[in-house]
């Protein structure tokens, strides 16, 4: 069922859609500086054991997770992504994290005020790397690759 005319076509445009998706992914990983890298360590360990501490029963029956921290390079502004297990909590966790950002903000702030000189803005993203490795998964297992053809030694025939 590809609609490519060649299987090559088809391999060259899976290839892509796998960079991107991986690059889309994993783009918290990449820093800008080493201060940003060591900034977001910072905060994510810090907001770690908050959420441990603090917040071990504000999301219910959800397992929650932080799978990265993205700082700007003013330092102003930290993207914190999380996982949610199940999916179904999702929305609620959202919601809750939305409602007591400034509580998360002011309790990370007590904890690196003596290291850092900014605490910055907290904003909250579910990580669905999970779901886009199942897609992927789903891309590979859907691929259709025909056996190579076998070439002839024999030039006569």
């Amino acid at each position: 069922m590809n609609t490519c005319s060649n299987e090559r076509c088809c391999l060259d445009n899976l290839y892509y859609k796998l960079f991107i998706s991986t690059f889309n992914s994993l783009k918290f990983l990449v820093m800008d500086t080493k201060r940003q890298h060591k900034y977001s360590k910072l905060i994510l360990r810090d907001l770690a054991e908050i959420f441990q501490h603090d917040y071990r029963d504000s999301f219910g029956q959800a397992f929650v997770t932080l799978t990265g921290v993205e700082v700007s390079p003013d330092l102003a502004i930290a993207s914190v992504y999380v996982s949610v297990l199940p999916n179904s909590e999702q929305e609620k966790v959202v919601e809750t994290l939305a409602n007591k950002k400034s509580h998360i903000r002011g309790e990370l702030g007590r904890r690196i005020g003596k290291q850092a000189r900014i605490v910055p803005d907290l904003r909250f993203f579910l990580d669905e790397t999970e779901e886009q490795a199942a897609h992927m998964d789903n891309l590979f297992r859907d691929l259709e690759i025909p056996p190579p053809e076998e070439a002839t030694d024999n030039p006569e025939e």
